[in-house]
């Protein structure tokens, strides 16, 4: 048996004669890298569950599949369960197997939704950085220190923005407009914009300079000397500020750090922790649910409608009505 994962190297497609060199480029980019390289790890955990298992992963049976997922439901959330049967799913119908998927089976189907129902779909995902959490990290950043300058802005833009981290590492110098009314940053593709038709997002100048996100990055881009290429960058162990991008971990490593500064548990926040809580201090300040979307870019009100009861759970409380007088 071989584990290969014809996600990545499309076998037809690759040996498609009629197919010119251009079109099959396009088919590589049908979905991201990182949603492959998620599958592709998907993949090679169940094959190793089928190899200590002794059974067959390519092709595979309905049983195979669902003692798969039943092992996985003793320690992994509904979630992830999910996604790893879409990733085998998505690597037989690129391997040519689909009448005969697995994953389309009555049987596999039956046994998701009694997993669901087994251990629940809840996922505790990082918590917000609330506006008050972003003001105080601020308060005790030193924009005389360039890594602290970087840090400051980044945090802006990340929180004002609602950036994901892997739209944050992207930002150039070239998307950038700055205007009299603020600054327009452009994204050309993002996780909800596959297709690339490309987002605006629309920073105003705030009256307070200190958290403007505008200055903010006029400010870093003047004293980096950046003048073309990635906004967000390393710098080397002599300060010198690197020509490369930072890594979206390294956003997850800097919003940990600057959280542990103000008494916050870095356990609880990582990357994520700007754009949900630009959105649920949205919400608890009374935006309306169009309005977050707009800066989100969320196509669904679902999420958004998310964030918003979870700004509700404290700001109308019925104890708070109870036990005021």
């Amino acid at each position: 048996m071989t584990d290969h994962f014809y996600l990545r190297n499309n076998q037809k497609i690759a040996s498609n004669e009629a197919l010119s060199a251009a079109s099959k480029e396009l088919f590589q980019l049908e979905k991201s890298d990182g949603t492959i390289d998620a599958y592709e790890a998907d993949w090679n955990d169940f094959c190793d569950w089928c190899r200590h298992q002794q059974v067959s992963f390519f092709p595979a049976t309905a049983e195979t599949l669902v003692n798969y997922i039943n092992d996985l439901s003793r320690y992994a959330k509904a979630n992830t369960i999910s996604r790893r049967v879409s990733a085998i799913s998505e690597n037989y119908l690129a391997g040519g197997i689909i009448a005969d998927n697995p994953c389309a089976s009555p049987l596999v189907k039956a046994a998701m939704k009694s997993i669901r129902r087994k251990i629940g779909t809840f996922q505790q995902g990082k918590m917000p950085i609330l506006k008050e959490d972003l003001l105080e990290i601020i308060r005790v950043l030193k924009t005389a220190n360039l890594v602290d300058l970087r840090d400051k802005t980044l945090l802006l833009i990340g929180f004002m923005g609602a950036f994901r981290r892997s739209e944050l590492v992207g930002i150039r110098v070239e998307d950038l407009t700055f205007e009299r009314r603020g600054l327009e940053i452009f994204l050309p593709y993002s996780k909800a914009d596959q297709e690339g038709r490309g987002n605006i997002v629309a920073l105003p100048f705030l009256a307070n300079a200190e958290i403007c996100p505008v200055r903010t990055m006029r400010q870093w881009l003047d004293t980096a000397q950046i003048t073309a290429g990635p906004v967000f960058r390393g710098l080397t162990r002599s300060g010198t500020l690197r020509s490369t991008a930072l890594s979206d971990q390294m956003v997850n490593r800097i919003v940990k750090e600057r959280v542990t500064q103000i008494g916050l548990n870095p356990d609880n926040y990582g990357a994520h922790s700007l754009r949900h809580g630009f959105a649920t201090s949205a919400a608890m300040a009374g935006v309306e649910e169009r309005h977050i979307m707009q800066q989100t870019r969320h196509h669904s009100v679902e999420m958004v409608r998310h964030y918003i009861n979870e700004a509700d759970r404290f700001s109308h409380n019925p104890l708070i009505d109870i036990f005021s007088t």
